[in-house]
């Protein structure tokens, strides 16, 4: 491989993200569980939240939009402004969780910032993210930081255009097939997968990849021994 920039992606690659979004949709569907069973409630959010991308985006601010959505849908448009208080407070909640750096990062970003162009390729609220990663104290290590709206295709394409590579010369490292592997082997890049134990309904595909650009880790320091 002839890779000159190694992309990051930020949410359960470097820091732990998935389990604050479960914790807190438990607790929404404790606090609405007079009205569905839990079932029930985790799937009418969760049809709220994908029809929603193309409006809030991802993160937490669109997440807690939704939750209120589907309260108030649930409810037949009875839910208390107390509850609608309690939402928001959830959502505040998730925004100032500490960061928590998953084992073996810094050791890899050390091991990487001599020898390659790191950069962070992650989507989400540019606010929230821009604050992960401040408080993250993974700054310095990072050539470029890109806050996608989506991560597809063309928006890897811009990137590549960005950093004045090939397509080839870039590797990406994440956590989801979906979003951080499938569209860099569509554009001719190279890709690493490192699940992470909690992956949204969401990113998830259904079929296997065959692909000689393609790699897949148990933990992000098994990227060291593909390069």
């Amino acid at each position: 491989m002839n890779i000159k920039v190694i992309a990051f992606d930020a949410d359960d690659t470097l820091w732990v993200n998935e389990p604050y979004f479960r914790q807190t949709e438990e607790q929404f569907c404790t606090l609405l569980s007079s009205y569905a069973s839990q079932h029930e409630l985790e799937r009418e959010l969760l049809k709220i939240e994908i029809a929603n991308l193309s409006l809030y985006g991802y993160g937490i601010k669109g997440f807690v939009l939704s939750m209120i959505e589907a309260a108030m849908k649930i409810t037949q448009n009875t839910l208390s402004i107390e509850v609608v208080g309690e939402i928001i407070e959830l959502g505040r909640q998730m925004l100032n969780q500490p960061i928590e750096l998953l084992d073996g990062v810094e050791e890899v970003l050390e091991t990487l910032k001599s020898k390659y162009r790191l950069v962070v390729a992650t989507k989400g609220d540019l606010l929230d993210q821009e604050r992960k990663l401040k408080k993250s104290g993974l700054n310095p290590y990072f050539h470029h930081i890109e806050i996608m709206s989506e991560k597809d295709d063309a928006n890897f394409l811009k990137l590549i255009k960005h950093l004045d590579i090939k397509p080839d010369e870039l590797l990406m490292v994440g956590n989801s097939l979906k979003s951080d592997v499938m569209p860099v082997l569509n554009i001719g890049g190279h890709a690493v997968h490192v699940p992470y134990h909690i992956t949204w309904a969401h990113e998830q595909i259904e079929h296997s990849i065959d692909n000689e650009r393609f790699k897949s880790a148990v933990t992000i320091k098994d990227i060291l021994a593909y390069l």
